[in-house]
């Protein structure tokens, strides 16, 4: 049975408590009960932007679709996938009322189970149709989120989490993952970099701070006198500070030429698109 509509609702009208929630799962009782209903089992991660991976050297953006870059993740599940769904809107970016991105872009579902969602959130997609709109998502500045997600399991009243792979298209703004720096650390470990990727500050930072101001999902870059840092055990591996920084001072880079492959093993342990597992 799909999630009743009023759901939706009551999210819209909770949503500004979010920090205040996230706080209260500092308590150790709260934690872990909070973690067992909404998180138990996740693995999620950021996936960064194509056009700021560097592989070896820079770049060229004519160059990419030879380069191996971290949406071919994202193609690589939609194509594999036996049912897509996509949501015709962002439930975070609709519970504030953004105005910087647009709510109409939500979530993408994969997996049998997303095959149980309210028909009033969105409509069944074919590979070329979900393609497309995380192609769109990308164009518009959005962040991909990837992995699995109890969370959306439970608000939309579908399942199991096993056969559900949530691709979320985030905003520095709304995203609900901005609780991370304030949630209990068993949970916030949860949301994590994509295997193999990190970022650095070089040398040719200047401290002009652009970097730090509303760009950063979890705070996780700050200046140090006159200089960029990062803090590795915050930084989720966006790379949003890496694109928008004026002097090209942060580098996101490739610690293993496996990433992809990586970043596909590791989901693929977690849910099950096809239902391969129950055939054999």
């Amino acid at each position: 049975m799909s999630g009743p509509y009023w759901m939706k609702t009551l999210i819209n009208k909770t949503f500004s408590g979010r920090f205040f929630l996230s706080e209260l799962t500092r308590y150790p009782h709260v934690g872990r009960m909070v973690d067992k209903l909404l998180f138990e089992g996740d693995d999620i991660f950021y996936l960064p932007k194509d056009r700021v991976i560097p592989i070896d050297e820079a770049v060229d953006p004519e160059d990419i679709q030879s380069t191996a870059v971290p949406s071919m993740v994202l193609e690589h599940f939609i194509r594999e996938a036996d049912f897509r769904w996509i949501m015709d809107f962002c439930i975070c970016r609709d519970s504030t009322g953004c105005r910087d991105y647009p709510v109409d872009l939500g979530c993408l579902f994969l997996g049998e189970a997303a095959r149980g969602i309210n028909p009033k959130f969105g409509r069944p997609a074919e590979a070329a149709e979900a393609l497309e709109h995380v192609a769109r998502c990308r164009e518009a500045g959005l962040v991909h989120l990837v992995g699995r997600n109890k969370l959306d399991t439970v608000w939309l009243n579908i399942g199991p989490s096993s056969r559900l792979l949530t691709i979320c298209n985030c905003c520095p703004c709304c995203c609900l993952w901005k609780v991370l720096p304030v949630i209990d650390t068993q949970i916030s470990k949860k949301v994590n970099r994509m295997p193999g990727v990190r970022l650095s500050v070089t040398d040719t930072c200047v401290g002009c701070g652009v970097c730090t101001r509303g760009t950063c999902f979890v705070d996780a870059i700050r200046l140090k006198g006159k200089r960029a840092v990062i803090d590795e055990d915050q930084c989720r591996g966006c790379g949003r500070c890496a694109d928008i920084c004026p002097n090209h001072a942060i580098r996101l880079e490739i610690e293993r030429p496996d990433y992809i492959e990586a970043a596909i093993e590791r989901i693929s342990r977690l849910v099950d698109l096809t239902g391969k597992s129950e055939r054999m």
